[in-house]
């Protein structure tokens, strides 16, 4: 793939998904017990898809945005966990029972049901993270350009592997997850074409759309599987984008590096910054493709409650920082000045347009 100042990628992806259950059905769901005056009489709601609240992902993410919302202005809340995709309607449904001004949704798998329910419900306000299918008045789809991001990421992989080989794989082949595979591979393939460089990338192929799986956003001892095989092949930086089954991925080469302190191994988390949300594993995290849900919920909330709703959806990129790396924390002595400044470079030729990463699950 040739990547002049113009470059080309293309894009799909998903994440994170986990299972609890119903708060209306279980126990009360929390609220802020500092709502006061106006705030009180307002509540904004949370409902996950079926990979919960601590996935140490994508739906914690989402809920920390509510939680923050909830800190910030002293509104009620309410949350619903997911343990299947039965409990979607139920668990909407029961936000509007509940009395919930704006019911954020987490997940394209929702689509269906926050659409109904939505269509049901004129006069609530909902937000769905993940999904731009819904056309309502009432529906502000929160969507990100992941790409960007995981362009970067590719790069300073391919920056800094010491065997020449780098790998991917996702949990299920959705737009919300080959999204960030593709993003990673082009800066790969970019960073080969700047130094002249032959890295190699295990687990994706952008132009046949084909890479290594684990079919499910759940089995731990999956991703462990993959990563050991990828560490085999000599891949040295992994990225999973599989929500949990990302801890996997940290198990393997926690325990790759024990026997191999010479050659230690290292991962690229995505959604969350990794070390936050695994500090257990900050000595083998590289960086995080961080998808900035939680500053998106807020904001929707925030604007939802001063009386500015917008169905106009709200789309994350490096420009508005929607999307972008986190911190090299452990890791920032060993990324030089020069890849650095490369880095930078990238994010204003991105922003700038002079390189394009198009995607068919890249937000139009």
């Amino acid at each position: 793939m040739a990547f002049s100042r113009k470059h080309v990628a293309s894009t799909g992806s998903i994440l994170g998904i986990s299972a609890l259950l119903l708060s209306a059905c279980g126990a009360a769901p929390e609220e802020s017990s500092s709502a006061s005056g106006e705030a009180a009489d307002y509540k904004g709601c949370v409902v996950s898809d079926f990979g919960g609240f601590q996935d140490k992902s994508f739906n914690q993410n989402s809920y920390k945005g509510l939680q923050d919302a909830v800190s910030e202005l002293g509104i009620d809340m309410a949350e619903a966990q997911s343990s299947s995709d039965t409990d979607y309607a139920p668990n909407v449904n029961g936000m509007i029972q509940q009395g919930c001004n704006i019911t954020v949704t987490v997940g394209f798998a929702l689509s269906d049901t926050t659409k109904e329910v939505a269509e049901a419900n004129p006069e609530s306000h909902f937000a769905i993270v993940d999904d731009n299918a819904i056309d309502l008045p009432n529906v502000r789809p929160i969507i990100f350009d992941t790409a960007q991001a995981a362009f970067q990421a590719g790069y300073l992989a391919a920056a800094q592997t010491k065997t020449g080989k780098v790998a991917t794989y996702g949990g299920a082949q959705y737009p919300t997850v080959t999204i960030f595979m593709d993003g990673f591979a082009q800066g790969v393939a970019y960073y080969n074409e700047q130094k002249d460089a032959n890295v190699e990338l295990l687990g994706w192929n952008v132009e046949s759309q084909s890479g290594t799986f684990t079919g499910d956003f759940e089995d731990a001892a999956k991703g462990k599987t993959n990563t050991q095989t990828f560490l085999d092949q000599g891949a040295d930086i992994i990225l999973p984008v599989a929500g949990p089954v990302g801890s996997g991925t940290l198990e393997a080469v926690k325990e790759y590096n024990a026997t191999n302190p010479e050659n230690p191994a290292s991962v690229v988390w995505v959604d969350s910054d990794g070390v936050e949300t695994n500090p257990n594993f900050s000595d083998i995290i590289l960086t995080s493709i961080m998808k900035k849900m939680d500053a998106a919920v807020t904001e929707t909330i925030k604007s939802d409650f001063e009386g500015n709703f917008t169905a106009e959806p709200y789309v994350g990129t490096l420009e508005n920082d929607g999307v972008g790396l986190s911190p090299f924390h452990d890791f920032d002595s060993a990324v030089s000045d020069e890849t650095k400044a490369e880095l930078d470079k990238i994010k204003e030729d991105i922003i700038a347009g002079t390189i394009t990463i198009e995607s068919e699950a890249s937000p139009k």
